[in-house]
């Protein structure tokens, strides 16, 4: 069983920063990839950062330059630190994680977070 907690979603006004993580725990064999996805109203689920094991990094176009995923030393929580906020990033904000049981695995989705940025 995976449990997963996400926090740190809010209003901002634009420009603003705001600071998500996302905790995993359970009966988990090993952690792997990390991501953060969105989803604004009538608008498709899309990538917004991704990180591996290995620490390798990448973004959506969009918020490159301005947000940062990371993880921390266990490996077991994921931050996306969002800067220079746009109203454009107004959206749901959801933790994905791929994790190995001792056997199997699968991807996990968080509960999401909402962001709302003002002008």
């Amino acid at each position: 069983q995976v449990h997963m907690v996400e926090s740190g979603g809010g209003l901002v006004q634009a420009g603003g920063s705001l600071r998500l993580s996302c905790t995993v725990s359970g009966s988990i064999f090993s952690i792997n990839e990390m991501g953060w996805y969105r989803q604004a109203p009538g608008k498709r689920r899309e990538l917004v950062a991704h990180i591996t094991t290995g620490g390798t990094t990448n973004y959506a176009d969009s918020v490159k330059g301005r947000f940062t995923i990371s993880r921390d030393n266990t490996g077991n929580t994921a931050y996306l630190q969002m800067n220079s906020l746009k109203p454009e990033d107004t959206a749901v904000y959801y933790c994905n994680v791929s994790v190995h049981f001792s056997i199997g695995g699968g991807d996990f989705w968080g509960q999401g977070t909402q962001v709302t940025v003002s002008s």
